[in-house]
C-alpha cells in the first residue's frame, strides 16, 4: 500500500508554501496508489519538503498558503510528446488519412512558419497546458529557441528537441545537437534537452547511427517517432525486411536513453529487443489522434510486461485537437480495456501511475517529478472535486480518471511557483497571445503553393 506515514518539515523555519486540507495522491515503492486525506505538502526551495497532515502545519509559517480543502493534490501532469506550436493549425485539417493530413495539408504550411509564428503558437500551448494541469511536456519541433522562450516566461518545465530530417542534410543534425548542448539546464535548470531526428521513415540509417553516436558523446536522450502505426511497421518490414523498433536497435539507439512517440505499431518481434535495451526506453501513447486517423492503440500492457514505461501524451493539437492530458489519461484506460478485451484492465489506478510515475520514468526524470514526495520538484495542481459531474465519491482514483475533467484544475504550481490560481492565469496574457495569432492565420493557412517541408510515405 502507498506510504501514509506522515513526514514532518525538515526545518522549523518559514516555509515558501503550504498546500493544506487536501486528499493528496501518494505513491509507494511498487507504484501503488493511494490517497491520503486532511493532509498538507510543504514547499521550500522548489522542491516538496514534507508531506503530511494538516495539523502539523497548522502554525507553520509560510509565505504562500493554498487551501486545498475540497480538493484533491495530485503530481503536475506530464505531456511526455507534442509539438506545441502546432496549435496554430488545430481543426485546420480534419477527416483526413495520414498521407492527404500530413503532405497536402500540415507540412505545406509548416513551410510557412516564422520564428515569431513558433513563439506564438508555443506561447499559446503553454497556456493551455497550464490550465489543463500539465506541468511539464516533451517537445519536436522547430526553430526551438522560440518554444524554449515560451517555457522561460511561462514557467512550464520541458524537455525540448530540435527535429531534423535526413533531408536536409547534416545540418539538421548539426542544428539539433547545437541547440541541446546550448539550451540543457536553461530556464532555472527547468529545460532539459534531447536529440530530435524525426522517425526511422524520414531519417537514414547513417543518421540514425550518428544520432546515437552524439547521445553517447554528450550525454543526451533521443526523442523520436518510431512504429507510429501498423501500417509504417508492414512497410517497413516490405522494405527493409525489419520492423522500425529492429532499426532503431540496428542504429544503437536503444544503447542510448530514448523516447518513442506513439509504438502503435510495435510488433511482439520487438519486445525481445526492446528488453534488450541497455539504456531508458520510454514510449509516450497519444490515444486521441489514434482514434482519429482509425489507428490501433499503443501496447501498453505488453510494454509494461517488459518494463518499459508508457507515457501520457497528446501528440500535436493540429492532429489531437487539444493538450489535454487528462482527457488522454482516461482515453488510455478506456481504449486499454477495448483492445485487450478485458475489463479488468486498466484498472484507474494504473492510468493514475501511467500519469504519473511512468510518465515521469518515460521522460528520464524519475525522482525529479511525477510524485508529490520530499526531495521531489514542487510541481502540483490542485483538482475541485466539488462539482456534481463528480460527486458522490465511492473510489477516488475512478473519480478521477472517469469523472473529473481538465477544466476542474483549479490551480498549477512548478518549482513551487503557483503559475495558475483559482483558474487564473499568472504568467501568460491569453488575449493578447490570441490576438496576435488571429492576424497571422490567413498566411499560414494559405495553398496557394505546394512546398512541403517533407513527404510522408512511412
Amino acid at each position: 500500500m502507498p506510504d501514509r506515514t506522515p513526514h514532518t518539515p525538515s526545518r522549523p523555519g518559514a516555509a515558501d508554501l503550504v498546500i493544506e486540507g487536501g486528499t493528496v495522491l501518494v505513491h509507494d515503492d511498487h507504484d501503488g496508489v493511494g490517497f491520503a486525506e486532511d493532509a498538507a505538502v510543504v514547499v521550500r526551495n522548489g522542491r516538496i519538503d514534507a508531506v503530511t497532515t494538516a495539523a502539523a502545519v497548522a502554525d507553520l509559517p509560510a509565505v504562500e498558503r493554498l487551501d486545498a480543502r475540497g480538493r484533491a493534490v495530485l503530481p503536475g501532469l506530464i505531456n511526455c510528446h507534442t509539438h506545441a506550436p502546432m496549435v496554430l493549425f488545430r481543426g485546420s485539417a480534419e477527416d483526413l488519412p495520414i498521407e492527404e493530413w500530413f503532405n497536402e495539408r500540415i507540412w505545406p504550411a509548416e513551410t510557412r512558419l516564422t520564428g515569431h509564428d513558433v513563439r506564438l503558437g508555443a506561447l499559446l500551448a503553454c497556456a493551455e497546458m497550464i490550465s489543463r494541469g500539465v506541468t511539464t511536456f516533451a517537445d519536436h519541433y522547430f526553430a526551438m529557441d522560440e518554444v524554449a522562450h515560451a517555457v522561460e516566461v511561462s514557467g512550464l518545465r520541458a524537455d525540448l528537441g530540435w527535429a531534423y530530417f535526413s533531408s536536409i542534410g547534416p545540418a539538421g543534425r548539426e542544428r539539433s545537437l547545437d541547440f541541446a548542448l546550448r539550451r540543457r539546464g536553461g530556464a532555472g535548470g527547468r529545460i532539459t534537452t534531447s536529440l530530435a531526428p524525426h522517425a526511422p521513415y524520414t531519417v537514414s540509417d547513417a543518421d540514425l547511427r550518428a544520432t546515437a553516436g552524439l547521445a553517447r558523446d554528450h550525454g543526451l536522450p533521443v526523442h523520436l517517432h518510431a512504429a507510429e502505426n501498423r501500417e509504417q511497421t508492414e512497410h517497413s518490414l516490405a522494405r527493409h525486411g525489419r520492423t522500425p523498433i529492429e532499426t532503431l536497435h540496428r542504429a544503437g539507439l536503444l544503447d542510448v536513453d530514448v523516447l518513442i512517440a506513439h509504438g502503435t505499431g510495435i510488433l511482439e518481434r520487438d519486445l525481445p529487443v526492446l528488453g534488450s535495451a541497455t539504456a531508458r526506453v520510454g514510449v509516450a501513447t497519444a490515444p486521441r489522434g489514434y482514434l482519429k486517423f482509425a489507428w490501433d492503440t499503443t501496447p501498453v500492457r505488453l510494454l509494461r510486461s517488459i518494463g518499459v514505461p508508457v507515457g501520457l501524451a497528446t501528440d500535436g493539437a493540429a492532429s489531437n485537437n487539444t493538450l489535454d492530458v487528462w482527457e488522454s489519461m482516461t482515453l488510455t484506460a478506456l481504449m486499454q480495456k477495448a483492445a485487450e478485451r478485458d475489463p479488468r484492465w486498466l484498472t484507474a489506478r494504473q492510468a493514475l501511475d501511467h500519469a504519473t510515475t511512468q510518465s515521469a520514468r518515460a521522460l528520464g526524470l524519475d525522482g525529479q517529478v511525477g510524485r508529490l514526495a520530499p526531495g521531489h520538484r514542487a510541481d502540483i495542481v490542485l483538482v475541485d472535486l466539488t462539482g456534481p459531474h463528480v460527486q458522490p465519491v465511492h473510489d477516488l482514483a475512478t473519480a478521477l480518471v472517469h469523472s473529473v475533467r481538465s477544466g476542474d484544475v483549479r490551480t498549477t504550481v512548478v518549482d513551487g511557483r503557483v503559475l495558475m490560481r483559482d483558474r487564473r492565469l499568472l504568467t501568460l496574457d491569453v488575449p493578447a497571445i490570441t490576438a496576435e495569432i488571429r492576424g497571422r492565420l490567413p498566411a499560414l493557412l494559405d495553398r496557394g503553393h505546394g512546398d512541403r517541408v517533407q513527404h510522408y510515405d512511412g
